[in-house]
């Protein structure tokens, strides 16, 4: 399965804590951290929701 990079860049501060919880549920536990996820429905659908806040790409 395609696995995918995502990288946090842009602080969760004035957010709603559901955004921030959806980051930390993404693996992400501080700034500029890239953590790779495999590419399914249920990583895109948080991806989604945070899409401001995140950057993604596709890993090798």
């Amino acid at each position: 399965m395609a696995k995918i990079a995502i990288t946090w860049v842009k602080s969760g501060i004035k957010y709603k804590f559901d955004q921030k919880d959806t980051l930390e549920s993404l693996g992400l536990k501080r700034m500029n951290q890239t953590v790779i996820q495999e590419d399914n429905q249920a990583i895109r659908g948080m991806i989604q929701k945070v899409r401001h806040l995140v950057a993604v790409s596709e890993a090798e």
